[in-house]
């Protein structure tokens, strides 16, 4: 079965690594068809039947022995990527005057609770919706001039990585085609 590692915090700061060696990290911790996308911690590869809880373990404690530094993980399926990929979750009239749309990709999907708590933090400026297990921000311009308390919802989502829509589209076009 082919999955897509996200991984947090790759080639931040004093971090460096190239695709090549987060291959070659993937390549020995056993999975096959390996290949990396762009240098932001995205890695697409053939794990067999293992379980999700499984492979994010194997890939945390192999990572952070290969590379000294804890590296969290969030892993998708295609299936679930194509989904991501295809969605819509805002009207056309409010995505063609906004920024990127950006995607927080969750470990686990949130409880009812947690995701009302969350869409509380949504306004005209910075429109939020959730998916399975994605949480969709649209925000008006920059994600940097945006004033979304991010740490807030972090906090409540728990483990998450983000990337943008349009990252996740390209991944799946190059590697992931139907």
């Amino acid at each position: 079965m082919i999955r897509v590692a996200f991984l947090r915090g790759m080639n931040l700061g004093n971090r460096r690594i190239t695709n090549a060696e987060l291959g070659e990290q993937f390549e020995r911790l056993g999975f096959a068809s390996v290949a990396t996308f762009q240098a932001a911690g995205n890695v697409v590869f053939e794990a067999g039947d293992a379980s999700e809880e499984e492979l994010v373990g194997r890939i945390g404690s192999g990572l952070a022995a290969g590379l000294g530094y804890p590296v969290p993980t969030v892993l998708r399926e295609a299936a679930e990527l194509r989904a991501i990929a295809a969605a819509e979750p805002f009207e056309a009239a409010v995505t063609a005057v906004a920024g990127k749309l950006q995607v927080l990709l969750l470990a686990a999907a949130p409880p009812a609770s947690v995701r009302n708590a969350v869409l509380e933090h949504a306004g005209d400026e910075d429109r939020l919706a959730f998916g399975p297990r994605e949480l969709y921000w649209l925000p008006s311009g920059r994600t940097t001039d945006s004033d979304l308390d991010l740490k807030a919802i972090e906090s409540a989502l728990g483990l998450q990585t983000m990337r943008t829509r349009g990252t996740i589209a390209r991944l799946v076009a190059k590697h992931l085609p139907a």
